[in-house]
């Protein structure tokens, strides 16, 4: 397992503007330093039993989470869909986003 905070991803949210009357719904982002953790097993698993399919496990300090939806890691979207508290981090489960349309 890193532990060297030596990993940019992107945290992001949904959004939603109005532009000439029409709302447009966009991903903002903003960059963090990660660590990427090794998978845990029952994570996994449980995520399995439920229909879930996480991919990757992110680290990033619990100050810099908003409530974030989205993870972009070497240009590739994901969406979070577990965020356990580990003291003062936060542990960012995500999947891929099929098909990336907001």
């Amino acid at each position: 397992m890193s532990n060297t905070w030596d990993i940019k991803i992107e945290l992001g949210n949904l959004v939603e503007t109005i532009e000439h009357g029409e709302p447009i719904k966009s991903i903002e982002w903003r960059e963090v330093y990660a660590n990427l953790l090794d998978d845990n097993r029952s994570e996994f698993y449980q995520a399995a039993n439920v229909g879930l399919k996480p991919e990757l496990t992110f680290e990033v300090h619990d100050f810099e989470f908003d409530n974030d939806e989205y993870v972009r890691y070497q240009g590739k979207e994901f969406t979070i869909i577990r965020a356990p508290k580990r003291g003062d981090k936060r542990e960012l489960v995500v999947t891929g986003r099929v098909g990336a349309e907001v």
